[in-house]
């Protein structure tokens, strides 16, 4: 296997181990990192093909770090190594641009099976978890299929689209009045009539209307 990496984890033996492990198979990785922060700075700096990035960490989190990332250099194949089996940072981490989700508890065949796939583009979730992602997009799609009709017919104002795309593409409420000018308070208004208008329940299905309506680009597609 003949591409680079980054790694970013908090954990330095975690971090030293895995390094020696690829460095062993042959593997060229250029550099570490400790959270989300250092880890956008060195893959500004270092421009390698891959990230093998852990979800939980101080500063800036994973799943962070891969939106900025993914945003700025949307050339870089991100994966999430982690400890963590929640759904919610599993699905966080697909719509934020990660081609992969693998799990601690990897066996080393199977990583380096998994790597070779993921270079080579292919997308990679555990199987652990792969189930419970595809029940998410199967729900999603029958929420979208029981609405979509009704849906034709819901307007939103100029200011509402504005709302809407910012939370779809991973902004806090306060990151977006910050954007737009205006309060949080206002912010939470315009969402709470968002959600009411377009009957979604949650920014999950925010995201899946916005991807469908083209508010806001796949990054799916653009990882595959």
């Amino acid at each position: 296997m003949s591409f680079s990496l980054l790694l970013v984890d908090d954990h330095p033996l975690f971090l030293e181990g895995l390094q020696n492990l690829l460095t062993a198979r042959g593997i060229k990785v250029l550099g570490t990192a400790r959270d989300g922060i250092e880890a956008l700075e060195k893959a500004r700096a270092l421009h390698p093909d891959m990230i093998l990035m852990d979800v939980r960490m101080p500063r800036t989190n994973g799943l962070a770090a891969t939106r900025l990332i993914k945003t700025e250099l949307p050339e870089i194949k991100i994966v999430m190594l982690t400890t963590s089996e929640a759904e919610a940072d599993l699905f966080e981490a697909v719509k934020s641009g990660a081609s992969g989700y693998l799990l601690k508890t990897i066996e080393g065949p199977k990583f380096f099976d998994s790597l070779e796939g993921l270079q080579a583009g292919e997308v990679y979730v555990s199987p652990e978890l792969a189930t419970k992602l595809l029940e998410e997009f199967t729900r999603q799609a029958e929420h979208v299929q029981a609405y979509d009709e009704g849906e034709e017919n819901v307007t939103l104002t100029a200011r509402q689209k504005e709302v809407l795309t910012l939370v779809a593409q991973g902004l806090a409420y306060k990151e977006v009045a910050g954007a737009l000018g205006l309060s949080e308070h206002t912010i939470k208004y315009h969402m709470g009539d968002i959600l009411e208008r377009l009957h979604l329940k949650n920014r999950k299905e925010v995201v899946a209307y916005a991807v469908r309506t083209g508010l806001v680009k796949d990054r799916r597609k653009d990882s595959r």
